[in-house]
């Protein structure tokens, strides 16, 4: 029978796995939504591979160490979804306004615009960290 300590311990990993499942399972919708093809016939993550391929040789070394500084603040399991949305963002940009290649100004911009805004806050303090002047930037924030 069982009563006690035991049935506690039960009920606690019943609750447990429960919620790893549900929190587990979410993720894993919500990747499965990003890669549902829209009516183009291609999904937000295919369009971020093919910005982040299609600007790759514009990408300069320094551009690409900032990229990386920038999602450092990430945590680590979600620092490559992090990094391939952003660069493909960047990517984006770059190829929208033709340019030679990647600078300053186009990772600043490209990083706020793909970043959510409920991240704004951090993302202002890393850029603070840098030394990076955002007023030029204050219209992306809203």
């Amino acid at each position: 029978m069982l009563d006690g300590w035991f049935l506690w311990f039960i009920l606690f990993w019943v609750v447990v796995l429960i919620s790893l499942f549900a929190i587990g399972g979410f993720f894993m919708f919500r990747k499965f939504l990003k890669k549902l093809p829209k009516q183009d016939g291609k999904s937000d993550m295919d369009w971020e591979e093919f910005y982040v391929e299609k600007s790759k040789r514009l990408w300069t070394p320094e551009q690409d160490h900032l990229l990386d500084e920038l999602v450092s603040p990430v945590p680590e399991l979600f620092r490559d979804v992090a990094r391939q949305k952003i660069a493909g963002k960047i990517g984006e940009l770059a190829l929208k306004e033709r340019v030679k290649k990647i600078e300053l100004d186009l990772v600043i911009r490209g990083y706020i615009i793909a970043t959510p805004k409920r991240d704004h806050k951090f993302l202002r303090k890393k850029l603070d960290q840098l030394n990076i002047d955002v007023a030029p930037y204050e219209h992306l924030f809203e």
